[in-house]
């Protein structure tokens, strides 16, 4: 199976695609992990992410659809992937449909996460880390047992900045000037399929093994 999971930040496209992954015994795989994995391994196109990465810049699209390439070409992609936020743009879509052509295989869908965006707010607003375990809180969903302190280490919480309301809001703009085009690009090819993202996680969960196919 090779899907795309595409949605805007918050949508629950990581949680999902880990529960997909997971059932289907296929790697996730996000643009994240690739350019962290390359440069740990020190390759020539990792060294040249890392370039772009430590002077705060975005790693262009050459090289991130070659570490792609690389990635997809790995064993354990043979059975499958599902890529989770990539592509983001036309033009990587357009790239990684040449690297998909290089290796023979083709997409089964593109899963469209939809969410409103008040959704996306609540959701990522409310969430709160712990700086010292690194555990995660909402103070709606899943608030602490006191607020404001972490249950594991009693550790004050802290909202990281990425998720302020207009940091949240700003990080949708974006989302939707740069990626919104994506889904008339997979629709007219045929593959877009779309998930109501604002429902609970079981439910959205059995709905994508549904249309994935996935017992």
């Amino acid at each position: 199976m090779r899907w795309i999971f595409l949605g805007p930040p918050g949508a629950g496209k990581g949680t999902q695609a880990a529960r997909l992954a997971e059932r289907a015994g296929v790697p996730q795989i996000s643009t994240g992990d690739m350019l962290r994995a390359a440069v740990r391994a020190g390759t020539p196109l990792g060294l040249e992410a890392k370039r772009y990465m430590d002077a705060g810049q975005l790693v262009p699209d050459d090289v991130t659809i070659a570490i792609v390439r690389e990635r997809l070409a790995q064993d354990d992609c043979r059975r499958g992937f599902l890529l989770d936020g990539f592509p983001r743009t036309v033009p990587q879509a357009e790239g990684l449909a040449g690297v998909l052509a290089e290796l023979g295989v083709g997409l089964d869908g593109v899963l469209y996460f939809d969410v409103p965006d008040e959704v996306v707010v609540e959701r990522l607003s409310g969430r709160r880390i712990c700086p010292e375990c690194q555990a995660t809180y909402h103070v709606r969903f899943d608030p602490p047992r006191e607020a404001g302190r972490c249950d594991r280490c009693g550790a004050a919480l802290v909202q990281r900045h990425d998720d302020k309301e207009e940091t949240v809001r700003e990080r949708l703009a974006v989302y939707r000037r740069q990626t919104e085009p994506l889904v008339d690009y997979y629709r007219r090819a045929g593959l877009l399929k779309r998930v109501a993202a604002d429902r609970p996680i079981d439910e959205v969960e059995a709905e994508i093994r549904r249309l994935t196919g996935v017992a």
